[in-house]
């Protein structure tokens, strides 16, 4: 069976190979039918498992595609040449191709179907490669919300918020998730504001920088909804714990199930936040031990009463 899939694909690549050609009575390539025998012969190569060569033939369907002036059948072709490496196990070129076909996409008129390739590319290269991974995420992300597709530019830049924050680039990351939550504002999807005023908290307070959390949940009261929402009751209680280093207040708000069941990136956050400095709560001058210390401060007050003599 594969030999004589092998067999059909080499006579799929002769006969593309002959539309290729000029003649005296030939004067254009007749690239579109090259382009077509170019294409069974990726096919027959695949089935018969020899992956070099149907991605060799797939390139080769781009290149008379391109030359056809079809670029979107020739973006199509790299993507399937980057398929194919991706069965070999050579992800970061086929990256390479797909990303070259988003390109074309965009060339062509078809940006959507850029930003889609950009996250199918993503996908593949998240695995061995996050920096590449965030690049690719937010350059979908950008190529979407160009064309005003709020709901997958802020999608795409949430896949990226969370490799972010797993590589620990604080920094880049705030940026990320102020960016995400200003578009599920614009379109009017609240919750989803709730739970990205959360993960900003959890990620400047991962800064050290008290005052940017707070300053994002002040931010989030204009939102519609927020201030009697659990997301912020759980927010103002962790600030509050924060502020004034009671890591049992802070503990019991990262370790709730609100927080818990978050994106596992921002759960991992939330656990693994500490208060510098923190301690137990200090116990009210109230209580018994809060007596007893005022007790001891009124006798040494009694006994320095007259003075020194």
């Amino acid at each position: 069976m594969a030999a004589e899939k092998i067999i059909e694909a080499h006579d799929h690549v002769s006969q593309a190979e002959k539309h290729l050609k000029t003649s005296f009575m030939k004067w254009k390539p007749d690239y579109d039918s090259a382009a077509s025998e170019y294409a069974k012969a990726a096919v027959a190569f695949k089935n018969a498992k020899q992956l070099e060569q149907a991605k060799e033939a797939y390139l080769k369907e781009a290149e008379a595609h391109s030359n056809n002036k079809a670029l979107f059948h020739s973006a199509k072709a790299l993507e399937q040449a980057g398929m194919i490496l991706k069965d070999m196990q050579r992800i970061p070129e086929a990256v390479e191709y797909i990303e070259k076909a988003s390109m074309m996409y965009v060339e062509n008129g078809t940006p959507d179907t850029a930003a889609m390739a950009l996250d199918r590319a993503g996908k593949l290269i998240e695995p061995v490669d996050l920096d590449k991974a965030v690049h690719l995420y937010q350059h979908a992300a950008s190529v979407f919300e160009n064309e005003d597709r709020l709901r997958q530019a802020s999608e795409l830049l949430g896949k990226a918020s969370r490799l972010l924050v797993r590589q620990r680039r604080f920094d880049e990351a705030a940026v990320s998730l102020q960016k995400e939550k200003n578009m599920y504002k614009e379109i009017e999807n609240y919750p989803t504001c709730f739970k990205k005023t959360i993960a900003q908290v959890l990620v400047q307070l991962h800064r050290n920088d008290f005052v940017a959390a707070d300053k994002c949940v002040r931010e989030s009261y204009s939102i519609p909804g927020f201030s009697g929402s659990e997301d912020c009751a759980a927010v103002e209680q962790l600030l509050r714990g924060y502020d004034e280093q009671d890591e049992e207040q802070v503990s019991r708000v990262c370790h709730s199930p609100l927080l818990k069941y978050m994106d596992n990136d921002y759960a991992k956050l939330a656990i693994s936040l500490t208060v510098p400095g923190g301690g137990k709560k200090k116990k009210s001058a109230s209580g018994p031990e809060g007596q007893a210390g005022g007790a001891q401060a009124a006798e040494e007050e009694d006994e320095y009463a007259g003075g020194l003599c």
